[in-house]
């Protein structure tokens, strides 16, 4: 080795010979022979140094030479060695070379001039698609987990093992904490006129239930008061739950009912927090949620908001209460009172369950001698509602109180008081502006409660047994100051709604529905006048015979129908549609699939609660009742939308009811 070939210039010695042979030639001058002795010393340090500095430079030299040896050695093997796969392809996606450990890993004595997909499929995709730079992913190979981490630019492929990792990551989340809320539905309505002895017999048999339930699947359950159990468990035994599609629903229904008891089970869960308290507070709100879709069901909340939905198999049993109905009037009394005007609006494209309970709402405002209107959007009626505001409009002295989206804006105050009637939720109002300028907000609603919902009302007065929003406005009217009385168009409007939603008093009534349409025949509701309003011409008859023809069998009991591609259908031949082919025979579920207006392909569903067409709508996108549910979704077809339809009735058909 050539010491000095690629050696750095020395430049302090060189600076110090230079020094020295200026010194000499200026003691040249002063005096020969003390510059002659100098040189001579200078000369004897000068070389003195240069072969220190030389020595230590080759010790230094042979020092980086021998660790060059060694950080090669090691190099060689950390790349053949150590557990960290390694594979290098070329252009053509062919196995240029690996390290023993990928052979190892994969039982084989070699591969190379192999394609990359002999290994796996899905490095043949990272390598085929996509332009990332760097690719990360975990993939399994004999039942053990890898990441792997390809760098597109070099063409190589790293693996690393990360079985242990995956094992206690997965280990931690199947062992974090769950907390659920237990409810008995109906247990106040049931047991409140049972004798001391019957009620000792029903505590008993939900608790045996219950408990029996909880042993199965290792879950600590405490009856906390009558009605209500906590639950606390882990994910791993969620999931079980989960798979099974939480059977504690059907075991309550079935053996209550061989105790002629119509006892049913809502659940509320927390999961995916470390707070208790989060958890605490994600269990109740998945309570009221399941509650407020109509109980018998389990719902489960997660940190991020998202809901998962089991059970609802069931109808909804009545168990409103005159009392729940009085406080709810008397507490909307107080708001309108302190409010200087009261708008009630309804859904966008509006029935008359919706314009009926709206003309109620504001009734309630004129009750209280505060100002009120219904908002409408005019261009947006078709067939029975636009006969009532002609009606309205001929025979009132109320067709004035209709107001447009913008006219109620620059009406609106911080004291306004807006009342959402039909809907709960903010996309699917006449004007969703107006619920966001609003400072009060009441809603008032009979459909389940979703996921979308307005934020912060200051009262929510919803109940899924109810046959219809004009129901309950009905029954909170008649809690309001009587000075003023309901006219004959108000009240038929009213009745035409709860008629409409009922399917003539078919679906969904109950006692109290009858009640309401009492109260309301009694204040002048004209009956005659709901059936001119409800008739339909010849050409939506046969529009509707149309589609009707081009139904189809999907499933026993299931029948589908769908509109043609290039045509346009409203909203309200499609729901009419899907009622009329209810009535058929051997048909328990019907969906209808057109065109709407609005670009999009709407389905309407109904069921005679055979199948829970509200899971199914949910799936889709949209919502409902149990036997009553739409959806509306953005499709390039008419048979794009059935295959999704078709698939999610086999997941719910099937007993996945999750979302």
């Amino acid at each position: 080795m050539n010491t000095y070939r690629n050696r750095p210039l020395r430049y302090p010695l060189v600076a110090l010979t230079i020094f020295g042979f200026v010194i000499f030639a200026v003691l040249c001058i002063w005096h020969l022979g003390i510059a002659f002795a100098f040189i001579s010393s200078y000369s004897a340090l000068i070389i003195y140094l240069w072969k220190v500095e030389n020595d230590v430079y080759q010790a230094t030299a042979q020092h980086i030479e021998a660790l060059s040896h060694r950080v090669k050695d090691v190099g060689r093997e950390a790349l053949l060695e150590l557990p960290i796969g390694i594979i290098l392809i070329d252009s053509e996606h062919t196995i240029e070379w690996v390290n023993p450990f990928i052979l190892n890993m994969l039982s084989v004595e070699t591969l190379l001039g192999e394609d990359i997909t002999v290994i796996s499929e899905e490095l043949g995709l990272i390598v085929k698609k996509g332009e990332e730079a760097l690719v990360e992913t975990t993939l399994t190979f004999r039942e053990r987990k890898y990441n792997v981490t390809f760098k597109r630019h070099e063409r190589l492929f790293y693996f690393f093992d990360v079985t242990e990792k995956v094992e206690y990551e997965t280990q931690y989340y199947a062992d974090r904490t769950v907390i659920g809320v237990l409810f008995i539905d109906n247990y106040d309505e049931l047991t409140q006129a049972m004798d001391d002895q019957r009620r000792s017999l029903t505590n008993t048999l939900i608790t045996s239930i219950v408990n029996g339930w909880a042993a199965d699947y290792d879950i600590f359950v405490k009856r906390i008061s009558s009605d209500r159990f906590i639950a606390v468990l882990n994910e791993r035994i969620l999931r079980r739950l989960e798979k099974k599609k939480f059977d504690i629903l059907d075991t309550i229904r079935e053996r209550t009912a061989k105790k002629n008891l119509s006892l049913t089970l809502s659940i509320g869960i927390g999961e995916g927090s470390s707070s208790l308290v989060e958890l605490g507070v994600l269990a109740q709100s998945s309570l009221d949620l399941a509650l407020g879709r109509g109980g018998d069901q389990v719902a489960i909340k997660e940190p991020n908001g998202k809901f998962r939905f089991y059970g609802g198999k069931t109808n909804p049993v009545e168990k409103r209460t005159r009392v729940r109905a009085r406080v709810i009037s008397h507490a909307l009394r107080d708001l309108i009172q302190e409010s200087d005007q009261v708008f009630a609006m309804g859904h966008a494209s509006p029935d008359m369950d919706s314009i009926g309970a709206s003309i109620g709402v504001r009734k309630m405002a004129e009750m209280n001698n505060v100002k009120g209107y219904a908002v409408v959007n005019k261009d947006d009626m078709n067939g029975s509602v636009v006969r009532l505001m002609d009606e309205i409009e001929r025979k009132s002295d109320f067709y004035d109180t209709f107001l447009s989206p913008d006219e109620v804006l620059s009406k609106m105050t911080d004291n306004s008081l807006v009342v959402v009637v039909d809907t709960h939720k903010p996309s699917m109002v006449v004007d969703p502006r107006i619920v966001k300028r609003a400072e009060k907000v009441v809603v008032i609603d009979h459909h389940r409660r979703s996921e979308d919902f307005i934020d912060n009302p200051t009262l929510v007065y919803m109940e899924p047994y109810a046959s219809s929003t004009a129901e309950l406005v009905t029954e909170l009217l008649e809690y309001q100051p009587t000075e003023k009385h309901l006219d004959m168009l108000e009240a038929t409007a009213m009745l035409a709604g709860i008629i409409v939603d009922t399917k003539s008093f078919t679906l969904r009534t109950g006692s109290r529905t009858f009640d309401a349409a009492s109260y309301l025949r009694a204040k002048g509701a004209d009956t005659i006048l709901v059936q001119r309003l409800l008739k339909e011409n010849v050409e939506t008859y046969i529009e509707r015979s149309k589609i009707i023809q081009n139904v189809e069998f999907f499933r026993p009991g299931i029948a589908i129908a769908t509109g043609e591609d290039n045509r346009v259908y409203s909203s309200v031949l499609i729901a009419q549609t899907a009622d009329i082919l209810l009535t058929m025979k051997d048909v328990g579920a019907s969906f209808v699939i057109a065109h709407r207006a609005d670009g999009m392909i709407g389905i309407s569903a109904r069921s005679l609660s055979d199948i829970n067409v509200q899971l199914v709508m949910e799936k889709l996108g949209g919502g409902g009742h149990l036997t009553n549910a739409a959806c509306q979704m953005e499709a390039n077809s008419i048979d794009e939308v059935k295959g999704y339809l078709k698939k999610a009735i086999i997941e719910v058909v099937e007993g996945s009811s999750s979302q």
